[in-house]
């Protein structure tokens, strides 16, 4: 098996075991940190979570640019280039640190008001530790790109699978030994600084990879940023949809209405992770597909495929947290947490379009159409924050929820199936008609599941596990009947038949 193959299926066990870990490990940190110490440190990684920004969009970038310097054998304008954002992110890790030190001075006169003296003091030690694990991460993430670059999958994957299992094992130790947040982020610091060394390790013993430092030729440096900008305007976009209100709720409502909406985003991540396993599998056949000038028709029937395929993987998660998601939640977090299941609902049901849709986005990154998709979301997502500080102070947690909600459903639903129809040529008719036809039966299983459920006393998790089995297995085999069609029960049977014969 080649390093792309097998870096498909070791992405998809990267995505099974956060999904496992966020599941399990969550609740038992809950009960361990309390809310209010979780809220506190939700709160902090949120704010640093906001300096990662200054990436600029460089990431995929050295990737673009490096594997063309590859595919041309070009070894020593690899060189060069790796040397160039080296220094680029170094002095990005310079700014990161500064940026972090204003922050650290200036925690007391921003949260004083909703944090006690002893939050505050953790909170500066955490943010500390933060900046200087981002500090160093800016230049040492330029070997982790390159790897990806030389399609060292199995390397790649394989530590990041290593991280998640030895890190969540550490966390359960430390938190099992009565330590608190700001051990949590020592642990992640150290964990996260290894990595970036073995990556530079196997980068300069593997893969003979060095920099040399060169003149700046500034009109190369102004061709990168041409890339890069539009990729980080959406970085920005996305941490406006899922961040800021944190943020916002730590400064109008405390970190209990902080620690509620975090458990919603880190709900969302997990629906998200569904639809990005999908369309990352085939990005590769839709980059060729535009790269060759396929006909428009062509393009738009693969938006269609994949879409149908999305959906059906998205609406069974959306129909059973619908159905189960109330006691799940009940059970999952404790006491506490009764809104996470709206904020978790309104987050679901707004994304559920632009995930089913999210081939489009590639077809715009094929195209270098991203500009109109990039400078409309950052406009929504501005206006989007404007209503979190108002809904906030009303509704808390919920405010903030409803908020991303509308700006999903303007800003990634509406304007853009009007871009995808009217500037991008994609049957957008067609796909939301074929899209009602399939819904038809998954909606009225769920609704008969969900009054089923509902009826009969159902309080404990073993009980509710069985209904979900039930629930999945009807859904699936009531999807394979009527909601696809022959090709696609083809084409599934087949992928199947080659994962279990492990054909290449």
């Amino acid at each position: 098996m080649n390093q792309v193959k097998a870096g498909a299926i070791l992405n998809y066990i990267i995505i099974a075991l956060n999904a496992i870990v966020g599941l399990v490990y969550t609740p038992f940190m809950l009960g361990c940190l309390g809310q209010n110490e979780y809220g506190l440190y939700s709160l902090v990684a949120s704010i640093i979570a906001y300096l990662t920004l200054l990436d600029f969009g460089f990431g995929p970038t050295v990737v673009r640019y490096s594997a063309k310097y590859i595919a041309e054998g070009k070894r020593k304008e690899q060189s060069a280039l790796y040397g160039l954002f080296f220094r680029l992110y170094s002095f990005i890790g310079i700014m990161a640190l500064a940026i972090g030190f204003v922050l650290y001075f200036n925690i007391d006169q921003l949260f004083d008001r909703t944090m006690t003296a002893s939050d505050l003091s953790q909170a500066k030690i955490m943010i500390l530790l933060l900046i200087f694990n981002l500090a160093v991460t800016f230049p040492l993430s330029v070997f982790g790109s390159i790897i990806s670059a030389y399609e060292r999958f199995i390397f790649q994957k394989t530590l990041v699978i290593c991280r998640i299992v030895f890190s969540t094992l550490v966390l359960v130790l430390i938190l099992t030994m009565g330590y608190k947040a700001v051990a949590m982020v020592v642990v992640q610091t150290v964990f996260n600084l290894l990595l970036l060394i073995l990556n530079y390790l196997y980068c300069r013993n593997r893969l003979k990879i060095k920099l040399t430092f060169e003149k700046f030729d500034w009109s190369f440096i102004r061709e990168l940023l041409g890339f890069s900008v539009w990729v980080f305007i959406g970085d920005i976009m996305f941490k406006f949809y899922y961040s800021t209100g944190q943020f916002v709720l730590g400064a109008t409502s405390g970190t209990s209405a902080v620690a509620v909406f975090a458990l919603g985003v880190t709900l969302i991540q997990m629906y998200i992770m569904f639809s990005c396993g999908i369309s990352g599998v085939l990005l590769p056949r839709i980059t060729g597909m535009i790269s060759r000038n396929c006909p428009d028709k062509e393009i738009s029937d693969i938006f269609i495929r994949v879409g149908r395929l999305q959906f059906i993987v998205l609406s069974v998660v959306l129909g059973g947290f619908v159905i189960f998601g109330k006691e799940f939640i009940s059970m999952w977090a404790g006491p506490g947490y009764e809104s996470v299941y709206t904020i978790a609902l309104i987050f679901f049901s707004s994304t559920l379009v632009p995930l089913v849709q999210n081939t489009g986005i590639i077809i715009l990154q094929a195209r270098n159409k991203l500009k109109f998709r990039s400078i409309m979301l950052l406009v929504v997502s501005a206006v989007s924050l404007l209503i979190q500080v108002v809904l906030s102070i009303y509704f808390n947690a919920v405010g903030c929820a409803i908020a991303v909600g509308f700006a999903n459903v303007i800003g990634q639903g509406i304007i853009m199936n009007w871009y995808y129809l009217k500037r991008q040529n994609i049957d957008i008719f067609k796909f939301w008609k074929e899209i009602g036809w399939m819904s038809l039966m998954p909606v009225c299983i769920s609704v008969v599941i969900y009054f089923t459920f509902h009826y009969f006393s159902n309080d404990n998790i073993l009980t509710m596990f069985l209904w979900m089995m039930i629930y999945t297995i009807v859904y699936i085999a009531a999807c394979w009947k009527f909601s696809l069609n022959q090709e696609e029960r083809k084409m599934l049977s087949a992928a199947f038949v080659k994962i279990i014969t492990n054909r290449r």
